[in-house]
Order: C-alpha cells, then sequence, then structure tokens
C-alpha cells in the first residue's frame, strides 16, 4: 500500500513538550519544506503514554495531537536502554528521571543506570525512536530506529539532552553529549528513524 506524503510548505505539529527533541526534529524536518509548530506552542495538553512500546506510545501522542490541532502531526517516543539492566530504562526512560519531589533530573537519572549496572560485564547499550506521522482522519504512518552503542561513566559532554552524555555509539570514541549536534543527528537513532520516513512520507530535500 502506498504511504500518505506531505507536501512541501505544508504545516505540522510536532507532538512533544521536549525542547530537546523539538530542535533536532524541526531540523530534520527543515530541508523538506516542512513547517512546524509545537504541542506546547499549541497549548494541547500531554496525553498519557499507556502502551507498553515505543510506536505504541508515539501513535498516542501523534493521534492525540492531530485531532486536537487539525493537522498532520509527528511525535517521537525515544528512549535509552541497557542491556545489564533487561533493557530498561526503555519506554519508561522519561519516568527512570523524575525525583519524588517533583521535575525530571537526567544527571540523577544517568547516576541511577550506572548504580544498578556498574558490576555487569556488559557494556551493551541503545537508543531507540520510533517516529508516527498521524492526520485527523486517523490515518498514520510509523517507523523506528536505532543506535546500538555501550554506556560509559562518568557522562561526558555538555551537548544533547537527556542519557547522551553516558551513551557512545559504536565505531566512535565520544558521546552523544560531545558531538558536534550535527554529527549526532547524521548517525543517530532519530536519524535512522527520519531517514524511513523522510523516504516514505516527505517531499525531496532541497538542494
Amino acid at each position: 500500500m502506498a504511504h500518505r506524503r506531505l507536501q512541501r510548505g505544508e504545516k505540522i505539529v510536532i507532538a512533544s513538550h521536549n525542547s530537546g527533541k523539538l530542535r533536532e526534529v524541526a531540523a530534520l524536518l527543515a530541508p523538506h519544506g516542512i513547517e512546524v509548530t509545537s504541542a506546547g506552542a499549541l497549548g494541547l495538553p500531554e496525553p498519557d503514554e499507556t502502551e507498553t512500546s515505543f510506536l505504541g506510545n508515539a501513535r498516542i501522542k501523534a493521534h492525540a495531537a492531530a485531532r486536537a490541532a487539525g493537522m498532520p502531526a509527528l511525535s517521537d517516543d525515544s528512549g535509552f536502554s541497557v542491556a545489564a539492566l533487561d533493557g530498561a530504562p526503555g519506554v519508561y526512560t522519561a519516568d527512570w528521571a523524575m525525583r519524588p519531589e517533583g521535575g525530571r533530573d537526567y544527571a540523577w537519572a544517568m547516576s541511577k543506570v550506572h548504580d544498578l549496572a556498574q558490576h555487569a560485564t556488559d557494556r551493551a547499550a541503545w537508543f531507540t525512536c520510533a517516529l508516527v506521522l498521524a492526520w485527523p482522519d486517523g490515518h498514520e504512518e510509523g517507523f523506528e530506529g536505532k543506535a546500538e552503542g555501550v554506556w560509559v561513566w562518568p557522562s561526558r559532554g555538555a551537548h544533547g539532552f537527556g542519557y547522551d552524555p553516558m551513551f557512545v555509539p559504536h565505531g566512535r570514541h565520544e558521546t552523544f553529549g560531545e558531538m558536534d549536534p550535527v554529527e549526532k543527528h547524521r548517525i543517530s537513532h532519530r536519524a535512522a528513524a527520519f531517514a524511513l520516513l523522510a523516504a516514505s512520507c516527505l517531499p525531496p530535500a532541497a538542494g
């Protein structure tokens, strides 16, 4: 079945309140001539993410935003997984960063990963990104990408967001947090998922 495509100049809502994700997704969409607004800018509520998969949670967010905004919506559900923790934090990546007193603290979350996995011999880790593009009529297109590597401690770098400073992708020495953002965008889990989305649903990139 043919994929549904956006048209150059079309406006969509990015179904996220995460400023780091918004920057990355907007930068990826810009060469394709897609205009963006955000769920936060439109005052849309954040729906409860009740699924146990990245694609499932991305679907919830994309459809909620598309219905509320009356325009196509692109959602991203992504997370960090550690082999020694049986894939945790995984879909609960953001929840791991929530302090008991309120507010997300990713430095604290990264220290939790280290405390729980520090004695394991397997340092394998990966990021997963699921992207879902949904339309107000209920149609959707979904894609998933991964970045494989290892986790390191202490965390390094001030770029990126979330768990980026403790992840080194295979074949590299820098963490995502140390990498130039342009280079991270080229090899990240989000870039892998976005390449699939672009090939199926976006107009060709300019230039």
